[in-house]
């Protein structure tokens, strides 16, 4: 008796033992358990602990809690203005229904991923290739607002959308290079416009205090001068300004003008003037046929042609024909 008492309390006990094994469940901090009765929804949300169920007639589904990661695949897409780009991106989103994210949807991370990439295209179509690049908070938001809207239904919470890369081909790269490189160079140049400007205006001022002042020209060629000479070239190139010489011109006397008062030409009425034995001999070689040998003895006043001259007269000398005369006395 007492043994058959013994084996029935440890049958009893065994069954014990399975009955918890099989009714017993651990619920992690991060979880909730959802429990189905006979395939119906219990509506009490097993909290983190132990959990208890009546096995074979409820099943119990845990229920992450924690903050998915989800990377959406990369989507090729066209943009706006027709630039075909692929655009990928991560999407965070958590479980705040855990009974509509088991009941409402058949895999709610599967449904998240697939409304992810189809939102991610949407939004690719509608939007312009600068958006893409430099307004990506606009764009985050606008997707985040595409996914969050079925999401609420299915008892999931979209945190953050974010749009990690966009990839754009190879000639696409190379005009924006080309575009960015003609801007900076645009601004290259204002920028030094505006400097000659401001320069030019300076200038001017220095240049009407020098007019002014012509010395103050002649301090800065000396000052130029010597910063030149500092550099320990071998070569001084020395600059000098017009406004120098100006100011040299202004600096220096009156050149002296010639008097008026000058003698007057001979007039023609007193005839040329007399005929020396050098015009005579030039008058009777030209009327030669051959002209006169040149020889290196010099031909003594007064002969002409190797002739002698004439005798002359007992009562004085002898006046040389001249042009003028026409025929000898």
């Amino acid at each position: 008796m007492v043994e058959q008492l013994l084996t029935a309390a440890i049958a009893a006990g065994v069954g014990i033992v399975v009955y918890m094994g099989a009714a017993a469940r651990v619920v992690k901090q991060y979880e909730r358990g959802v429990v189905f009765r006979f395939g119906r929804l219990r509506d009490e949300i097993r909290p983190p602990g132990f959990a208890a169920i009546v096995p074979g007639i409820d099943r119990m589904r845990k229920v992450n809690m924690q903050i998915v990661t989800l990377p959406v695949p990369a989507q090729e897409g066209i943009t706006r203005d027709n630039v075909t780009v692929r655009v990928d991106a991560v999407v965070y989103f958590k479980v705040v229904d855990p009974a509509n994210a088991i009941v409402a949807v058949e895999d709610y991370r599967f449904a998240v991923s697939q409304m992810a990439q189809t939102s991610l295209r949407s939004i690719i179509g509608k939007s312009d290739l600068d958006d893409l690049l430099s307004n990506r908070e606009m764009l985050n938001q606008g997707l985040e607002l595409m996914i969050d809207s079925p999401a609420v239904g299915w008892g999931v919470q979209i945190d953050r959308v974010e749009i990690k890369d966009v990839s754009l081909p190879e000639t696409m790269k190379r005009s924006m290079a080309r575009q960015a490189e003609a801007d900076r160079e645009r601004r290259a140049r204002v920028i030094n416009a505006d400097a000659e400007l401001q320069a030019s205006h300076k200038l001017a001022e220095a240049a009407g205090v020098m007019s002014d002042q012509p010395a103050a020209l002649q301090l800065r060629l000396l000052q130029t001068v010597v910063a030149v000479a500092a550099e320990k070239n071998s070569t001084l190139v020395l600059p000098f300004p017009v406004e120098l010489l100006r100011f040299l011109e202004r600096a220096a006397p009156p050149a002296a003008t010639p008097s008026e008062t000058t003698d007057s030409p001979p007039s023609l009425a007193a005839g040329p003037p007399a005929a020396g034995p050098e015009d005579v001999a030039s008058v009777a070689g030209a009327e030669n046929a051959a002209p006169a040998p040149r020889t290196d003895v010099a031909t003594p006043p007064g002969v002409v042609n190797g002739s002698a001259p004439p005798a002359p007269n007992a009562g004085g000398p002898v006046r040389p024909r001249s042009v003028a005369d026409g025929a000898p006395e």
